[in-house]
């Protein structure tokens, strides 16, 4: 382990390379269906993504219509002209022995992503996007002594979202991720799901003691937030390591194990004259008029910047407002009752809906509650005719049926009672049956006036008013 003396010499750059599958129905340059989950291998493919001999691809113009809503996402705007190019390399899982991508002349240049990290604003440049066919899978059993290929991914349509090496820890870089995921999300250009590859991050990491950067590593395919957080911090590690002892970082590409948390070594990077680009003959360039771009831009919705300036209406902290953007179902509930005018209604609505919804990986609940009923519900717990606790529990009870929420609670037995003469009988005999509490609270001990109050709630079957409760105690003991 290096200390946080030697670390401090160092100064990491760390860029990222995401890849965002888009959410056509078919794939780049080829009529096959683009949604490979549960297909049995090499049946969602086609002669043009065999690569057999004479195959022409045809370019799917809805990938366009997603890359362009992408552009605006990355605070961008798409290039009125941009073509794609083939991008050599050799490997079993491209059967053509090159790539359709873009190079030099991409859909999408120079936009910038804002994040925060630690309370503090930073914004992220990026290069490029450009539209490319992903490669198929080579699958690798362990204990075999042979690879398996699958195309079915072969030809799926992909973003690559190229950063500015603006980054310089884990953090920023992890922050960076998880925006970019959330607009893509909420742009409706991809499903992002990360767990079947959706969005893929490769991260580029050197650090050096000078401004000149260093030697670059490269590690590729991180399906998730923290292997990207994690695989940049052993890296750091690795490479100060490396020059600590005298040696040099090697350029390559690595990838991460994440069960031994650590990265390891692919092959020798290559370079963009390695790949020998050169324009796609087959393929027309990209022509985008004005007109559809202010189209598509007219018709975008509300993208994370200005959902985070909506909630912060609700009065919460910055991690519930990140909570909530994680699920968009939660979002359109509690923007709906923001939208009536009710910010308080909105804040108790954003936290029953987050500590009800499942988990992830958990299937996902359907959230159909009228806005009327969870005002009147917020309405209850003003009216100190509900607990807290209670109206999280009609709030549940509301999920299953139409029945209001007055209607819940007197079904239910859980209205509260805030009838001032009867539950000034139950603290009378609840003194009387804790005398020593009593005289604890008399000698200025407070604490057992909690214990006091929970007699009362339990003798009242939950249904006492608390606050109604300490205050009557404190009166009955003369306080």
């Amino acid at each position: 382990m290096i200390s946080q003396e030697v670390r401090a010499k160092y100064r990491p750059t760390i860029g990222i390379e995401c890849h965002v599958q888009l959410k056509t129905k078919t794939k780049l340059f080829s009529a096959v269906g683009n949604d490979a989950r549960e297909a049995p291998p090499n049946t969602l493919v086609s002669h043009i993504d065999f690569g057999l001999p004479g195959a022409l691809p045809v370019l799917n113009e809805e990938a366009i219509h997603l890359a362009t809503r992408a552009a605006f996402a990355l605070g961008a705007e798409p290039e009125h002209f941009s073509k794609f190019d083939r991008k050599h390399y050799f490997y079993p899982d491209l059967p053509k022995g090159y790539q359709i991508s873009q190079y030099d002349q991409p859909i999408i240049a120079e936009g910038s992503v804002a994040i925060e990290v630690d309370g503090q604003q930073m914004t992220v440049g990026v290069t490029r996007a450009h539209l490319e066919e992903d490669a198929g899978k080579s699958i690798h059993h362990a204990g075999q002594d042979y690879s398996l290929v699958d195309l079915n991914r072969a030809g799926t349509p992909l973003l690559e979202i190229v950063s500015e090496p603006d980054m310089h820890s884990a953090a920023e870089a992890k922050a960076y991720a998880r925006e970019l995921y959330l607009r893509m999300r909420y742009a409706d250009v991809s499903d992002a799901n990360l767990f079947y590859g959706n969005m893929r991050f490769d991260v580029n990491v050197s650090v050096s003691q000078t401004d000149q950067l260093g030697t670059r590593s490269e590690t590729k395919n991180l399906n998730s937030f923290k292997a990207v957080e994690k695989a940049i911090e052993y890296e750091i590690t690795r490479q100060i390591e490396l020059l600590e002892a005298g040696k040099e970082v090697v350029q390559e590409t690595r990838g991460w194990d994440d069960s031994k948390q650590k990265t390891f070594t692919q092959r020798t990077k290559e370079d963009a004259e390695d790949y020998r680009y050169m324009p796609d003959p087959d393929i027309p360039p990209i022509i985008i008029e004005q007109g559809y771009i202010d189209k598509i831009k007219k018709d975008m919705p509300k993208l994370p910047p200005e959902l985070r300036e909506d909630l912060a209406k609700l009065d919460v902290e910055t991690s519930v407002i990140e909570d909530i953007l994680d699920r968009p179902e939660i979002l359109e509930t509690v923007t709906k009752v923001l939208e009536n005018g009710n910010a308080k209604s909105a804040r108790r609505t954003a936290f029953w809906l987050l500590q009800t919804q499942p988990q992830d990986g958990e299937e996902k609940r359907s959230i159909e509650i009228d806005i009327e009923r969870l005002n009147e519900l917020s309405g209850l717990l003003d009216e100190n005719k509900l607990s807290s606790t209670n109206a999280k529990m009609v709030f549940e009870e509301m999920l299953f049926t139409d029945f209001s929420p007055t209607r819940i609670a007197e079904d239910k037995n859980w209205l509260q009672v805030s009838d001032e003469g009867e539950i000034a009988k139950i603290v009378e005999q609840v003194i009387a049956d804790n005398q020593k509490a009593a005289e604890d609270v008399k000698n200025g001990e407070m604490k057992a006036i909690g214990f006091l109050v929970g007699q009362v709630m339990k003798a009242s079957q939950g249904k006492a008013n608390p606050s109604l409760a300490q205050k009557l105690i404190k009166n009955q003991l003369g306080l």
